[in-house]
């Protein structure tokens, strides 16, 4: 049975003071949601917070790592770094890396087997453009990105992998995604999935939706047969909000 994921991606905001007072606010908060509680504080960040939430049941993670073990790559983050300091799940392929840092399916291919080969559970993020929606591409553009850089994958390796879908034209644009057009998206990655790997595979990955929830529409969301929990961004940044998405279960 797949599992329900709230994940909060914190972005790049915060310093440390910022972060043990969020932390601080998550950790009183009351759930009573059976979904899985993640969240992915900036890499500067990350040990203090593992170490704030270690007697909670919230699993902090990591925004992004690198393909290599280690190396001349200035900057960047190893997966035998985030396993040192207790993270042991990565966000990959999100849209901001896509625009901002022109991550391709190929890096994010090499991104994942790094991962996956370091025993790090990964959220694989992916979405269409506005232009791609207008056009009516955006099924051709969802499943590109994820046959490109998933499917030279085992079936077996599906077990460690949570998909979460960014309709990116729906982010800061004005335009809004209904959850009957995030309902037929998740369905249709599902599909996607069953038709290489089988509908065992297919019905056991959760799939996450990225795009602007907010507790006002959670729970409608959330209540879609093919939509898992969300992957959420600036409502993620205030305990309160937070919480009330995760309790939209």
């Amino acid at each position: 049975m797949r599992k329900n994921i709230v994940a909060g991606n914190w972005k790049m905001n915060n310093d440390l003071s910022q972060t043990e007072s969020l932390l601080a606010d998550l950790k009183v908060q009351t759930q009573t949601s059976n979904a899985e509680v993640m969240v992915a504080p900036t890499f500067t960040n990350l040990y203090q917070a593992n170490e704030a939430l270690k007697a909670s049941n919230i699993e902090v993670i990591a925004q992004n790592m690198h393909f290599a073990e280690k190396g001349a790559y200035t900057g960047e983050i190893s997966a035998s770094m985030l396993k040192s300091i207790g993270v042991n799940t990565t966000i990959l392929g999100h849209s901001e890396r896509r625009e901002y840092f022109k991550e391709n399916d190929e890096l994010l291919a090499k991104k994942v087997d790094a991962a996956l080969a370091n025993d790090i559970r990964v959220i694989f993020c992916f979405g269409e453009e506005l232009a791609d929606r207008k056009s009516g591409n955006e099924e051709n553009i969802v499943e590109g990105q994820i046959k490109n850089a998933l499917f030279h994958l085992e079936a077996s390796a599906f077990k460690d992998i949570v998909l979460a879908y960014e309709p990116v034209w729906a982010i800061g644009t004005g335009e809004t995604a209904s959850p009957e057009q995030a309902q037929d998206m998740h369905a249709f990655i599902r599909k996607t999935l069953a038709n290489t790997y089988g509908v065992e595979v297919a019905n056991s990955v959760s799939i996450l939706y990225g795009g602007s929830v907010k507790p006002a529409n959670a729970q409608e969301i959330f209540s879609k047969p093919d939509v898992d929990g969300g992957l959420i961004g600036g409502a993620s940044l205030k305990a309160e909000d937070f919480f009330a998405i995760v309790n939209a279960f």
